[in-house]
């Protein structure tokens, strides 16, 4: 008989530390889901002004980015996509 006591009782505290653990996940998956609602939009950066009419701003910022290149800052890549911004391509 003792031994089926200590069964049982192993059950119910098993059960019990069971039930526990799943409301708490829900609580907490309840407050994060709140928290995620509340949560600041994320806005996209503005866009990029227009180059100038008379183009020397553009050479500029082109001679600016080949430095940037030549120093190391920027990637071949980067450099790339900064220029075709920059001319429109």
């Amino acid at each position: 008989m003792g031994l089926l006591r200590g069964v049982a009782r192993t059950a119910v505290v098993a059960g019990t530390a069971t039930a526990v653990s799943n409301r708490v996940s829900r609580r907490q998956a309840g407050r994060w889901a709140a928290q995620e609602q509340y949560a600041e939009p994320q806005y996209a950066p503005p866009p990029a002004p227009a180059p100038a009419a008379d183009g020397s701003d553009v050479i500029a910022q082109l001679e600016k980015l080949g430095r940037l290149r030549d120093s190391g800052v920027l990637t071949d890549e980067e450099f790339s996509a900064q220029k075709a911004k920059l001319l429109g391509s």
